[in-house]
């Protein structure tokens, strides 16, 4: 199983937001930015920032794939 941000990144488009200003509105770092942008793993803190930023719900930002991507890593 692999993690998708796919449904973050559409989430901000719908809403208008840049990386950047998720950035701030979240209180992440930039390591944290390039992370999801690789579909890396991040804490549940860091995804309940997100989610209290954009007042959503996990689910609306995250999502389980059935290809590893990574070498089954």
């Amino acid at each position: 199983m692999a993690i998708s941000y796919n449904k973050l990144w559409k989430l901000l488009i719908d809403k208008g937001i840049k990386k950047t200003e998720l950035k701030t509105l979240a209180g992440v770092s930039t390591n944290v930015i390039a992370k999801l942008g690789k579909n890396n793993p991040v804490s549940m803190e860091t995804l309940a920032k997100i989610c209290t930023a954009l007042n959503c719900d996990i689910s609306d930002i995250v999502e389980m794939t059935g290809d590893t991507g990574n070498g089954g890593k």
